[in-house]
């Protein structure tokens, strides 16, 4: 369903707008459309703005998930399964509102290290291989994970063997924990880290 007319002016998105009825109407094509029309707009890099006609409340967020979750039902599975238990392990966590800048800056990163490979086997002349995309999904999922343990270094924590408690010690008062005061001032390092690191991209940007 894709035609010319599903972009605005340069600088403009395309507002969509969604009625009652559940249909979807394109604005700067004066037609309606479906959500597989919506997801083909975003990868052909179609900026849009999805409001409710009713409300006029902005509503883009929950069609692109829609479309996510239409894409994953009709066995296009790209989101692996510990990644979506993560994912909402996530919702109401106290680490929940920097997830959304990580998730953001990683999968960024992630297309262009993809343009960046495609490029260097165009000029020599053919496509990549699909063992160069695994080794790039490999690295990304590796990173990725690394980045779940700085988030929850706690629930990654191995398990360890049970040793026999020591003996009581006559007197002794409860000492804190040297383990976890280690641990928390890791956490609060990294994220430290991590919160540079994003303001610095973000200026760049």
């Amino acid at each position: 369903m894709a035609d010319s007319q599903d972009s605005s002016p340069p600088g403009e998105r395309v507002v969509i707008k969604k009625y009652a009825n559940r249909r979807l109407y394109n604005t700067a094509s004066s037609s309606y459309v479906t959500l597989e029309h919506l997801a083909d707009m975003v990868k052909r890099n179609v900026d849009f703005v999805v409001y409710d006609a009713k409300t006029n409340e902005d509503i883009t967020r929950s069609v692109l998930t829609q479309i996510i979750f239409e894409e994953e039902s009709q066995g296009q599975s790209l989101l692996p399964i510990q990644f979506l238990r993560q994912l909402i392990g996530f919702y109401g966590n106290s680490m929940q509102a920097f997830l959304p800048s990580y998730l953001e800056l990683s999968l960024a990163s992630f297309t262009e290290q993809q343009e960046r490979m495609r490029k260097q086997f165009a000029s020599l002349g053919h496509t990549p291989g699909a063992s160069a995309f695994d080794e790039q999904v490999r690295q990304n999922l590796a990173l990725f994970d690394r980045a779940m343990k700085m988030f929850s270094p706690f629930a990654y924590a191995p398990a360890k063997a049970e040793e026999p408690a020591p003996p009581p010690k006559a007197a002794a008062e409860p000492a804190p924990s040297a383990a976890s005061d280690e641990a928390l001032a890791a956490l609060r390092k990294q994220m430290a880290d991590m919160q540079a690191q994003i303001e610095k991209l973000a200026g760049k940007s």
